[in-house]
């Protein structure tokens, strides 16, 4: 996936870290800039395949549903629909096991919104907002350890 790529080391089990990260509802509590999100669809095993969210993409608030898959091998992914704002966006989170039972979480992100905004912001943007959930998902996982 062309785009933002970033990993991060978490010293918790790879089956909790992957709930705290399908737990997208409580994602205004610890992921950096998103306002709200709403589960509008669950699959038949209760996850998430349609959700809304509202974020605050620096520039302006974005709305926008995505499109959940889990076809990704240890993880899942998102495709958004495109609105007013967004052209593209789509990102997967893999979930793989490290040493001492810790996990290596890697996120791709892929932004291409649908206003004037430079390549080189839109790319500090995909890093920030992926930096931001990274380390926020972490700190989640191992203070509920």
């Amino acid at each position: 996936m062309e785009g933002t790529v970033q990993t991060i080391e978490v010293a918790a089990s790879q089956q909790f870290v992957y709930e705290i990260a399908l737990d997208i509802e409580t994602y205004p509590e610890w992921a950096g800039g998103v306002k709200s999100v709403a589960v509008i669809e669950e699959d038949e095993y209760g996850r998430p395949s349609v959700a809304d969210f509202t974020i605050d993409a620096m520039i302006k608030e974005i709305s926008y549903t995505l499109d959940y898959n889990y076809d990704v091998e240890n993880g899942f992914a998102w495709t958004a629909r495109p609105n007013d704002d967004l052209t593209l966006l789509e990102g997967t989170y893999t979930f793989n096991v490290i040493e001492d039972d810790n996990t290596e979480v890697v996120y791709a992100l892929r932004a291409e919104p649908n206003f004037t905004v430079p390549g080189f912001l839109r790319r500090q943007a995909e890093k920030q907002i992926v930096g931001t959930a990274l380390r926020g998902l972490k700190k989640r996982a191992e203070e509920a350890v």
